[in-house]
């Protein structure tokens, strides 16, 4: 620590930081517009001056850039002297010279940056009446709009876009003061990251396409603390509604998990809360044996009814439900008659990977964690499709090898420029073992191809050459040798070793591979982390409640079929053949769905329930970290739409049944949770109960400057509507309530005095880029005090496996598609790609296959026909397999199938 003076006042502050970054982390106000806390410093804008002054005698002083200035001990400092007043507000003048006066137009209008520091730095007139620089805006895609016409030339966009996310097609162009942000021509653009260009952005040059389309000033949104549900991730979200429609969703900072950045799914996928294809009202099949809408009443009546009359019921949970809702009716139905609703060879995948969490020899990786690695080793995911954040945390990764070298030549960290240059020829260890190329390949230091077999294969010897006592491989190439000899001698030397690896691919052995390379790392002293890619948002979480596959609920030990299944938030069309599932429902008596979406389940079913979404609904996730984490309803649903789990507890009281009928809210539903199961004891901790008050306040989900509130149900009643209650939450329905900080898992939203952009973000924090105030939200729920236990895992090396005139199908996901909820989105369905399968060029030439032929795929379950395309980097025997893809039927994969030719290169029959 050093001490400083600001104004003439001592202040601690951490030594090697900024001079800005420490008054922001002080609390002080300093305008900036070039500076980012995960971009640094580089200078260019010239606003964030300050007054040095040599000593306390020096009564001149000089400006300097806070940005580019580092705190020392004794630095002497005036944050508004009169000079540097002027100064900014000259600065700030010539940057808006060519800006044009359209707030009351602007998308950005409300939370820009640039109104804030034009406020903060006392600028008021324009003075320049000459002609503007102007440009032609560029269509970006579906997901961020351009007019190029406001920027200001600050270089945020670039630097995070090319620097910090990799990406190559968006860049600036020009010279001097008539530069261009964009693409070479307009075009989609490319990175899976693009959207954070909306929050990057301090004016209106990037903004959000989607929310375009239902736009709303940013105050009238109602906002609440979520979860992203489009991944395993668990990032956190802020979601906005107005009029009870979802308008946006918005980076939530956790400082664990995904810092200042989301995917572009998490970001534009909520689209599927305002589908057409939303149950909004009860429905029962009536005597003509069509679905038609019914009263609440009736149906809970019905439900009950069924309940009281069957002798034999299966409840089919889902991976992207609550806790909650899984548990609930886990005890609706009995625990030995709850489905996880994942298919077998899926379930034992992510039973394996909660072994590895909880019992493993290394603990699990946050995202922060990655970020922080200096050697990574990625097994058989594609991580940019199956865990897109985790991709960008890996990206970040391999700038820890430059940070050991830029200090020993005493560059400082928050020199971007300088670093970045360091950093071109001093980049960290990144290994990846995959089926095919992935979007990070171009910051590996090398790359291994094969099937999932052969990636546990050379997995295994890298925990060979790392521990002796590892078992041995046989009949490596000496390609696979040179490549296994490579990584274990970066991992060996690492301070901080990551492994990832995941259930994509779909091989156990991939899974066991990682944990033994984990192991073999311990046994050396390498304090090493893993890192493990689930599918949804809360696979762990039914993985730790545990329940039946989904073979096994539908008829294994079954044939006659079931009494009543009731299946929650589950498409079972999407985990199995629809020759089981038709099967499964033609044996079973009666089938009740709770859902919120009208899918192929649910029009089979006798009775549909209109469940919540995330926006509508409150309860827990736990991600792939193990990290358990709360969302809260954003706007208030019809009477109709419940929580699933709310659901339940209805029925259990008209069916005269007892145990669960005074869980009647969200607190004592998580504390059944926690005394049922050991490794969830924590979920009640992780935020909040409902009886929290701030100051004897509840925490308001509108802005005090929410508007309209009085006439938004005019054409209704001229009687302002009481607000909803929400006994589940410590948040209100209301502009009414707490101003003050909340609690981390409780902001609703980022504002403070002056600051009404995403800047504001740091008024919350403990310090730049550092934790919230309070801490971050959530609670690792696995954690493993005892170091877990080493012995669980499997010795076995699997063998190489080739068959003649066959090719393995290995599963290929799609960041864009291979998702349920987020594909419903308009831009999202714009780029997800048709059914196909991908095959290597030499299996293409040995088979006279061009691009586009139409081929018959034959394996055991499976006749289907796709188009090719031809892919150099898969290695020869293999076929990608797209899954998830609307109107895709699911297989089982890995598998190994027959490929036959059914048209001419052509395409005619």
């Amino acid at each position: 620590m050093v001490t400083i003076y600001l104004n003439g006042k001592p202040f601690e502050v951490e030594e090697g930081q900024t001079l800005l970054a420490a008054c922001l982390s002080l609390g002080f106000n300093i305008p900036y517009f070039c500076w980012h806390p995960a971009l640094h410093s580089v200078g260019s804008c010239r606003l964030c001056a300050v007054k040095q002054f040599r000593d306390e005698k020096d009564t001149r002083g000089r400006i300097v850039m806070s940005c580019v200035t580092e705190v020392c001990d004794g630095l002497r400092v005036s944050l508004d002297d009169p000079e540097v007043r002027e100064f900014r507000a000259s600065v700030l003048e010539w940057l808006m010279i060519n800006h044009p006066h359209d707030c009351p137009v602007c998308d950005e209008g409300g939370e820009c940056h640039l109104q804030d520091m034009t406020v903060m730095t006392g600028h008021v007139y324009r003075r320049y009446r000459y002609k503007k620089n102007t440009y032609y805006n560029q269509d970006l895609g579906p997901f961020i709009h351009h007019e190029m016409n406001r920027c200001i030339q600050c270089y945020r966009c670039v630097r995070y876009y090319r620097d910090y996310a990799g990406g190559r097609d968006l860049n600036v162009y020009g010279v001097h003061n008539k530069l261009y942000f964009g693409r070479f021509e307009s075009g989609v653009l490319q990175s899976p990251f693009s959207g954070n260009l909306v929050e990057v952005c301090p004016t209106g040059v990037f903004t959000d396409k989607t929310h375009r389309r239902h736009f709303t000033r940013k105050w009238d949104l109602q906002t609440a603390p979520s979860v992203c549900v489009h991944c395993g991730l668990g990032c956190n979200t802020i979601p906005g509604e107005r009029y009870g429609t979802l308008r946006r969703i918005r980076n939530r900072y956790n400082g664990q998990v995904n810092g200042y950045f989301l995917c572009d799914r998490g970001r534009f996928g909520y689209e599927f809360v305002n589908s057409d294809l939303r149950i909004r009202q009860p429905l029962i099949r009536n005597d003509a044996g069509e679905l038609e809408a019914c009263s609440l009443d009736r149906a809970l009546e019905h439900l009950a009814h069924l309940l009281n009359d069957s002798t034999d019921t299966i409840g089919i949970g889902s991976p992207r439900a609550s806790l909650e809702s899984n548990f609930a009716l886990s005890e609706l139905v009995g625990p030995e008659r709850f489905s996880a609703g994942i298919p077998r060879n899926e379930l034992e995948l992510v039973n394996l990977a909660v072994d590895i969490l909880s019992k493993g020899p290394a603990p699990s990786a946050s995202l922060l964690d990655a970020e922080k690695s200096d050697a990574v080793l990625v097994l058989g995911e594609d991580l940019i499709n199956t865990a897109p954040r985790l991709a960008l945390a890996v990206r970040q990764s391999i700038l820890q090898e430059a940070e050991r070298v830029i200090a020993k030549r005493d560059v400082p960290r928050w020199n971007d420029r300088g670093f970045r240059l360091v950093a071109e020829h001093a980049k960290g260890p990144v290994f990846l073992a995959t089926p095919w190329a992935t979007a990070l390949d171009d910051i590996a230091r090398d790359v291994f191809r094969g099937a999932p077999f052969d990636i546990a294969r050379v997995a295994a010897a890298v925990a060979r050459d790392l521990d002796d006592t590892a078992p041995e491989v046989h009949d490596l190439t000496a390609r696979e040798r040179e490549w296994a000899a490579k990584v274990a001698d970066a991992l060996k030397k690492a301070e901080r070793p990551l492994v990832v690896s995941g259930i994509s691919c779909g091989d156990p052995s991939v899974l066991q591979a990682a944990a033994n390379l984990a192991k073999a790392l311990a046994a050396i002293g390498q304090p090493c982390r893993i890192a493990l890619v689930v599918p949804e948002c809360n696979t762990i979480g039914v993985g730790l409640l545990g329940g039946l596959s989904l073979e096994h609920a539908m008829g294994d030990e079954q044939p006659q079929g079931r009494d009543l299944a009731i299946v929650m938030e589950n498409d079972l069309y999407r985990r199995l053949s629809r020759t089981n599932v038709d099967g499964f429902f033609a044996r079973s008596k009666h089938l009740v769905v709770v859902d919120h979406l009208m899918h192929e389940t649910a029009q089979q079913a006798e009775l549909v329930l209109p469940a919540a979404t995330f926006a509508e609904g409150a309860g827990t996730m736990v991600n792939s970290e193990g990290r358990g984490q709360r969302f809260f309803r954003v706007l208030s649903p019809t009477e109709h739409i419940r929580d699933s789990w709310h659901h339940f507890r209805d029925p259990i009281v008209l069916a005269g049944r007892s145990g669960v009928d005074s869980r009647d809210n969200l607190d004592t539903l998580l504390q059944a949770v926690a005394d049922r199961y050991v490794l969830l004891e924590g979920v009640t901790r992780i935020a909040p109960n409902a009886q929290f008050r701030a100051v004897h306040q509840r925490i308001p989900r509108q802005s005090h400057r929410y508007s309209g509130r009085t006439a938004m149900h005019a054409n209704m009643s001229v009687h302002e509507p009481k607000p909803p209650e929400d006994k589940d939450s410590p948040l209100s329905f209301s502009m009414e309530g707490y101003s003050g900080m909340a609690p981390s898992s409780l902001i609703p939203r980022f504002w403070a005095p002056g600051w009404n952009s995403i800047q504001s973000l740091n008024k919350f924090q403990s310090e730049i880029a550092g934790s919230l105030v309070g801490g971050d939200p959530g609670i690792r729920l696995l954690d493993k005090p005892d170091g877990g236990s080493v012995s669980y895992f499997s010795e076995a090396v699997p063998e190489s496996q080739e068959r003649e005139d066959q090719w393995l199908l290995v599963p290929l996901h799609h960041l864009f598609g291979s998702e349920e909820l987020s594909v419903l989105s308009p831009g999202i369905r714009q780029l997800t790609p048709d059914p196909y399968v991908g095959m290597s060029s030499e299996d293409a030439d040995s088979l006279g296959i061009k691009e586009g032929t139409i081929v018959s795929l034959d394996a055991q379950g499976l006749q289907v026909q796709r188009p090719v395309r031809i892919r150099p980097d898969i290695p020869r025997s293999i076929l990608a397999w797209p899954v998830g893809l609307p109107g895709e039927e699911p297989v089982e994969l890995p598998q190994w199938v027959t490929v036959t030719l059914r048209q001419s290169d052509s395409g005619e029959a």
